[in-house]
């Protein structure tokens, strides 16, 4: 049995839930470089070897195989069940790094708030549900101006993982049995 990596408790005490993701990145990175295989979040492999490839380019592609592998476990890892879902099927853990950090990178989602680091996405305090809604849906659509492409699932999932814990049991509802909205109709 591999023996486990000390540092990656701190993925398991940091779970990614989407606005954080800035925390959750550096964690990962750190693990990652104790593991020495950071390199993988930047670079994808090569599916296969050249037909005329030499034992050593083969060994060498099989090692990034297992590095790229080993990276995308521990990120699937550090994420909560949710994300863990839209990612489940991706192979490249460059692949997942990319879209995670486009929708949730300090500096588009700084674009999008207009508030310069302020806000987390988080609802606040004494705001209603339709008000946050309202709000969501408005940083949503400037991020979508950034010309980012952004599937809608994931658009849904970004508004119902702002929502406090008191709202765990709509979520779950909503996730169990598979409803699909528009943004509109799920802040209604």
């Amino acid at each position: 049995m591999a023996s486990r990596n000390p540092l990656s408790v701190i993925l398991d005490q940091n779970k990614l839930i989407g606005p954080n993701y800035s925390n959750c990145l550096r964690n990962l990175k750190i693990v990652l470089a104790y593991e020495k295989i950071a390199y993988t979040l930047d670079k994808a492999p090569s599916k296969e070897a050249p037909v005329n490839a030499t034992p050593d380019e083969s060994e060498k592609l099989k090692k990034w195989l297992d590095h790229n592998l080993q990276a995308r476990c521990y990120m699937l890892a550090s994420m909560l069940n949710e994300l863990q879902r839209w990612f489940k099927e991706i192979v490249d853990a460059k692949d997942i790094h990319t879209p995670t950090r486009v929708v949730w990178c300090t500096d588009s989602f700084n674009k999008a708030c207009d508030c310069q680091g302020a806000h987390d996405g988080s609802m606040q305090d004494g705001v209603s549900v339709h008000e946050h809604g309202v709000k969501m849906i408005g940083l949503i659509e400037k991020l979508l101006s950034l010309d980012l492409v952004i599937p809608h699932e994931l658009l849904t999932n970004i508004i119902l993982l702002s929502l406090p814990s008191s709202f765990d049991n709509f979520v779950v509802n909503f996730n169990m049995n598979k409803l699909e909205a528009t943004l509109e109709e799920l802040v209604n």
